[in-house]
């Protein structure tokens, strides 16, 4: 009985060496491919490579149309500013967007202060007014359009006057970054006016 005892040991352990050894590389291979940690760099940060300048945007068709509205929001890469018309006209809205060292009022010439380390000069073609000289958008508060808080890039967003059928807009952001403008159809014969300022080069 104590031989097939002993006997019993001994093929025991090379029995749980072997199943040991069998199990290694699966738990080995089960280890390397577990995947990267949530808090990993790769999966939370915006790919935010800009191929944009910051020389003037311009075009300048005749526009019939009017701002109905102005209003901005927050991207992950940059912050935006639309600038909504109507359907007045068929024409696309002609514009012009560049950084100036001050931004001055169309008629009168008047220094437009805003916040930031840089300002953007925006006119668009179209009326605050329409026909009969009534407003169509008439903001509250010009010297703040829309609430700026929290925003990376944007600093103020100025109301610069309406002059003989066109709209300008002054806008400070933290510095002179590169900037795109583009017009979007609304789908019911309206266009927006798209100015998005990138959070860095």
């Amino acid at each position: 009985m104590s031989t097939i005892n002993t006997r019993g040991r001994r093929l025991a352990l090379p029995l749980v060496l072997g199943i040991a050894l069998s199990l290694a590389p699966t738990a080995t291979a089960t280890t390397a491919a577990a995947p990267a940690p949530a808090s990993s760099k790769s999966a939370t940060t915006p790919e935010c490579a800009v191929t944009w300048g910051s020389k003037l945007e311009f075009r300048k068709p005749y526009s019939r149309r009017h701002v109905t509205d102005v209003r901005a929001g927050r991207h992950a890469c940059f912050d935006r500013l639309v600038i909504d018309l109507d359907a007045a006209g068929d024409e696309k809205p002609g514009y012009g967007v560049r950084y100036v060292r001050r931004v001055r009022a169309d008629g009168s010439g008047r220094v437009v202060p805003v916040r930031g380390g840089a300002r953007l000069q925006i006119w668009v073609n179209a009326s605050t007014l329409d026909e009969d000289q009534k407003y169509v958008y008439r903001p509250d508060d010009r010297r703040e359009l829309v609430d700026a808080d929290g925003f990376d890039t944007f600093r103020q967003v100025a109301f610069a006057g309406d002059f003989e059928g066109s709209t300008m807009i002054a806008l400070g952001v933290r510095a002179r970054l590169p900037m795109r403008v583009f017009r979007l159809s609304d789908g019911a014969g309206g266009y927006r006016l798209v100015i998005d300022v990138a959070h860095r080069w």
